[in-house]
């Protein structure tokens, strides 16, 4: 860890949200970070923050003492910048290195442990097949089909959105199929600096284990994949660090473990930002979807179904908007309503176009995944099951959510 007093102290991670929250009447500054490294939970006495707003990388141990309460000495205050290092506040070289150490253990592990189950949903396998079974007894259900080319569903907390899950999932609940291909929002590649740049498609060959059972990889497909396809030419990577904190296709395998009780495979793929498609006609990275999904296509058969994980609209205070989600309702139902439309017709072109106009202008997370998708060509027509909206007044921001079954 840091330990001098008179070279500049390692400033305060840039990644790191930092909250002020209140308990027992004391105030407290919570860190939150996204990536998992920090000590979860971790937080200080609000009065602290004039001297964290210090800690830039410019100063010293010596230099942040005249800003340091009297009777504190170099000592204490250098322990104390050990503390937060010690817990991976700081971009020292204490934390590159643990933070290396917590992607190559996740990389060479066998398993992806889930990182919703506690939270969203109980991680009691009893009380969520009760939580479960209550909800596809409460909620509308769709009537099941015997043949399904892919299935679009969310991937909000089930807190929220366990009437739309339902309604998308219950509809695939008599097919059989040995092959799931997953196609899921990244949320979070982008924190990973340049590694996936250009690389769109991250593949894991993990076993996904949640409370209800646990889900193999397609180990002879993407062994296959690893042996066809490059990054360069079809944008794919196996560097898989990125499904280390990732909701998007384990909350699906949730409702797969409930409604199925036959043995299937999956290949997990993440699918990363696309803005160069929003700025470009033909831009490498349209290239690369081109050429992946090509291949995926080739290598789907009627014992396959591809299951698409995204949401709509992100929209509000909370997600950088300058009026409250409530005043925007409107004009985002009008653009979802147009989003699923074109997304059920699988005009691909027309999509891509809905979602250029404005550069994008509510964040619709799901368009990467599903877009990749209408390129394969597999299906022409699909039917929408949902759409439902999450209002987090509290917070003046709001989330947007649908399904949409293809045959």
């Amino acid at each position: 860890m840091f330990s001098s007093k008179t070279d500049p102290i390692p400033p305060l991670r840039y990644d790191i949200q930092v909250i002020e929250v209140a308990q027992d009447g004391q105030d407290y500054l919570l860190f939150q970070d996204m990536l998992g490294y920090a000590t979860e939970g971790f937080a200080i006495p609000a009065e602290m923050e004039p001297i964290l707003s210090l800690i830039d990388g410019s100063r010293s141990v010596q230099q942040l003492m005249p800003f340091v309460g009297e009777g504190a000495t170099e000592e204490e205050l250098l322990q104390y910048i050990q503390f937060l290092d010690q817990h991976r506040l700081l971009d020292s070289d204490f934390f590159a290195k643990s933070a290396e150490e917590t992607e190559d253990r996740y990389e060479a592990s066998s398993i992806h442990h889930s990182n919703t189950a506690g939270g969203s949903y109980p991680d009691s396998p009893a009380e969520l097949k009760s939580q479960l079974d209550e909800a596809f007894a409460k909620y509308e259900t769709s009537e099941p089909v015997s043949e399904a080319a892919a299935l679009y569903a969310p991937h909000i907390d089930p807190r929220v959105g366990m009437q739309s899950y339902v309604k998308a999932f219950s509809a695939i609940r008599n097919l059989k199929p040995n092959r799931v291909i997953m196609l899921g929002t990244s949320h979070y590649a982008g924190l990973y600096g340049d590694l996936y740049d250009n690389t769109p498609f991250i593949v894991s060959e993990k076993t996904f284990r949640l409370p209800n059972g646990e889900v193999r990889a397609d180990s002879a497909f993407i062994h296959l994949m690893k042996n066809s396809l490059n990054s360069e030419t079809h944008g794919v990577s196996f560097s898989d660090r990125a499904h280390r904190i990732e909701h998007s296709l384990e909350l699906h395998l949730l409702y797969l473990n409930h409604i199925w009780d036959h043995d299937f495979e999956i290949v997990p793929i993440l699918v990363g930002g696309m803005e160069d498609l929003l700025y470009m006609n033909n831009s490498h990275k349209e290239q690369q979807v081109n050429s992946f999904m090509e291949w995926i296509a080739a290598k789907t058969n009627n014992e396959t179904i591809i299951l698409i994980s995204g949401d709509l609209a992100h929209f509000g205070r909370k997600f950088g908007d300058n009026t409250p989600a409530s005043d925007m309702f409107e004009s985002v139902k009008a653009f979802d309503h147009t989003f699923l439309k074109l997304g059920a017709d699988a005009k691909d072109f027309d999509l891509l176009e809905h979602i250029r106009e404005d550069l994008d202008p509510y964040r619709v997370c799901g368009f990467p995944p599903l877009y990749s998708f209408l390129k394969t060509g597999l299906t022409d027509k699909g039917t929408i099951l949902s759409y439902d909206l999450w209002d987090e007044r509290e917070r003046n921001s709001a989330v947007t959510f649908g399904s949409i079954l293809y045959k």
